[in-house]
């Protein structure tokens, strides 16, 4: 159980790097790929780009370094919460098939959180 908690809390830190990359310092390759971030001014979309990659940092760090590592279920649960707001904003703006990978890295976050806590 360990090693499959391990990976993916691995596939969850990849997905929210890109993902927070992408919004924080790709904002027009961040626009091409998803409709919202054209909607959204660049700040808000920016500073969750950075939320994301603090999380994906705090999802692997406190747990491999042994130093804090109840930080690692936190940040799972911080990131969670992002993605179930993300998949709020887009059921208001009716953008349903964009739910489909909010709902995975909130299915992934969820283990984690769990498998750590």
């Amino acid at each position: 159980m360990h090693i499959t908690i391990w990976i993916v809390q691995g596939i969850l830190a990849l997905g929210f790097v890109y993902s927070g990359w992408m919004k924080a310092f790709r904002a027009d390759q961040a626009q091409q790929s998803w409709s919202w971030v054209k909607d959204v001014p660049r700040g808000p979309v920016g500073f969750i780009g950075i939320l994301e990659l603090l999380g994906a940092v705090g999802l692997i760090v406190p747990q491999a370094a042994g130093i804090t590592p109840w930080l690692t279920p936190v940040a799972a649960l911080a990131l969670a919460v992002v993605v179930l707001l993300g998949a709020l904003f887009h059921i208001v703006r009716k953008e349903y098939k964009d739910i489909g990978v909010n709902l995975v890295f909130l299915a992934l976050a969820v283990v984690v959180m769990i498998g750590r806590f």
